[in-house]
């Protein structure tokens, strides 16, 4: 439990701007977490799926044939997708927290500096110290959701080109 203490310690003296950081941070790596599950456990079944139910299909040529497996790729690229632009989102959204953060820190640094003139130095390192925090920890959790989110969007473009490719057309007809 002595973690908990740390991370405690470390909200106090980033401000609780932190807590809302510390929100955004969980709920995006949840979304991660499930687009990872979704494309290494869900995927699969559902891509053999739809890969049997084209194959039981007796037209795979005509023009209608064509359009179904566009709509059927197009659905699959959606599912596959889901949840990206909302983690893309939060990924954006905890630097522009961390600034909020700065911008709070330094207002205290002000009210330092107007109730105590510039004789403090010390107090006014703390507040530096207090808006530099959240910043670090805004670009921390934005760093790493950034890695996971281009990896999720490559994995998720894999698996809709694998399910393209066999999901072929007949007759050498090609969709575009």
């Amino acid at each position: 439990m002595t973690w908990w203490y740390a991370v405690g310690d470390l909200v106090a003296q980033g401000g609780n701007v932190l807590w809302v950081l510390f929100a955004t941070c969980l709920l995006l790596w949840m979304l991660i977490l499930e687009r990872a599950w979704f494309l290494r456990v869900t995927w699969p079944r559902r891509a053999q799926n739809l890969v049997a139910a084209w194959g039981r299909r007796a037209d795979r040529h005509s023009w209608r044939a064509r359009k179904i497996r566009e709509s059927l790729l197009c659905d699959a690229s959606l599912t596959l997708h889901a949840n990206l632009p909302l983690v893309k989102v939060l990924v954006a959204l905890c630097p522009l927290l961390g600034l909020l953060g700065t911008v709070l820190g330094m207002i205290s640094v002000f009210e330092v500096i107007a109730i105590s003139g510039n004789d403090d130095a010390q107090a006014m390192a703390r507040g530096v110290y207090r808006a530099t925090i959240p910043t670090m920890a805004g670009l921390v959790v934005a760093l790493t959701g950034l890695y996971f989110t281009v990896r999720l969007r490559q994995l998720a473009l894999r698996r809709r080109s694998a399910l393209r490719d066999a999901m072929p057309l007949e007759s050498g007809a090609e969709l575009s």
